[in-house]
């Protein structure tokens, strides 16, 4: 029987454990530029006992940014800066994936290149959901998102074309592999919704037509890094309220329908995972058995789960072969050396809620060590 501890194979690279340090936003880049520095340099290498890594979202271009101070890839001095980070936990035996994020519609304009509208697959603003602005240096404050415009045709795929770029920049910073940023009613999760696309040309409509851009995204970074260094991530969210639905911008009618069936194009797209990113808010909706059974019999390649998943209720899961690999966000945000606690059983640090979004090394690098 499989434990946390059994090693994995992902593609072509081999995992040391089943335990995740999943994309957790920090808002700690160096400014002006959304440069990865110094800092964020030793929270990464810190965190590196993990069997996979992956980024906190980086957008993958100016448009792409929905919160102050989070990092890009998609200028040279970004490049340098996730080269330091990669170095440092290569040197660790890690794996690191980088994950691309565009926000679309989730933005301001105080955000945006020139302050011009965000962009999305529809012209319908986001509800029920805050974006983190700059209002001086090291202050900000939450704004609701701004009007977007429509993507024409053209620019949609301009900006398949820029995912491309995004992952060979993270190539070139030494990344193992990228995850696309699909959940939480950022960017490609619009297109995929019937209740935030309404276009009528080939990106909009069926199902199959929502689906395109999520397909022609994997298919460009794929030629990048090969499919099975590709994973993508989902949030879908159960609920029996449509307000509950809307919270972080996961609104689909069925999402079992929905995801299952994004699930079979990206099994025949052959990418290398599927994280599923499930509610961890106080009181939320329980993700389904029969939603998880569908799941593992539609998806071959290896599973990810998290969302305050504690050890037992991974090793749960891992027995009944739903899940293959889990992220602990918030534990691994306060226990840099988490996967050693949890083989030891020790006990955990609590984290520190007001230091979570930007700031400096407090809540951030400070966290302590077990003592050897």
């Amino acid at each position: 029987m499989p434990s946390l501890f059994s090693p994995l194979t992902l593609g072509d690279l081999s995992l040391r454990n089943r335990i995740v340090l999943p994309p957790l936003t920090r808002c700690r880049s160096e400014q002006p530029g959304n440069i990865p520095g110094e800092m964020m340099v030793e929270y990464y290498r810190q965190r590196a006992s993990a069997g996979l890594m992956i980024t906190e979202g980086t957008q993958i271009e100016p448009r792409g940014q929905g919160y102050a101070w989070t990092p890009g890839i998609h200028s040279e001095a970004q490049i340098a800066g996730w080269k330091k980070v990669t170095e440092a936990v290569h040197q660790q035996g890690a794996t690191i994936f980088c994950q691309l994020w565009h926000v679309g519609r989730v933005s301001h304009n105080a955000l945006q290149p020139g302050n011009e509208a965000p962009v999305a697959p529809s012209a319908i603003a986001a509800d029920n959901v805050r974006v983190f602005i700059e209002t001086g240096p090291g202050t900000g404050m939450l704004t609701a998102p701004s009007e977007p415009r429509e993507l024409t045709t053209c620019e949609v795929k301009e900006i398949v074309a820029l995912y491309r770029r995004a992952a060979e920049n993270a190539k070139a910073a030494g990344f193992d592999g990228v995850e696309l940023h699909a959940a939480n009613g950022y960017l490609i999760n619009q297109f995929i919704s019937a209740q935030t696309n309404f276009r009528t040309d080939e990106y909009g409509g069926s199902a199959e037509k929502r689906l395109r851009f999520l397909r022609e995204v994997v298919q460009a970074v794929s030629a990048v890094f090969g499919s099975h260094r590709v994973g993508v991530r989902f949030a879908p969210l159960f609920s029996s309220t449509d307000e509950e639905r809307v919270y972080l911008g996961l609104v689909e009618r069925d999402p079992h329908a929905t995801y299952i069936h994004a699930a079979q194009l990206l099994n025949t797209l052959e990418v290398g995972y599927l994280s599923i990113a499930e509610a961890d808010w106080d009181n939320s909706p329980a993700m389904p058995e029969s939603f998880r059974i569908a799941l593992r019999d539609t998806f071959r390649s290896p599973i990810i789960y998290s969302g305050r998943y504690t050890a037992e209720k991974a090793q749960q899961m891992l027995e009944k072969g739903w899940g293959d690999l889990f992220g602990f966000g918030r534990s691994f945000i306060a226990n840099p050396d988490l996967p050693a606690r949890i083989r030891s059983g020790y006990a955990l640090n609590a984290v520190d809620h007001a230091s979570l979004y930007g700031g400096g090394e407090k809540g951030y690098t400070d966290y302590p060590f077990y003592p050897s």
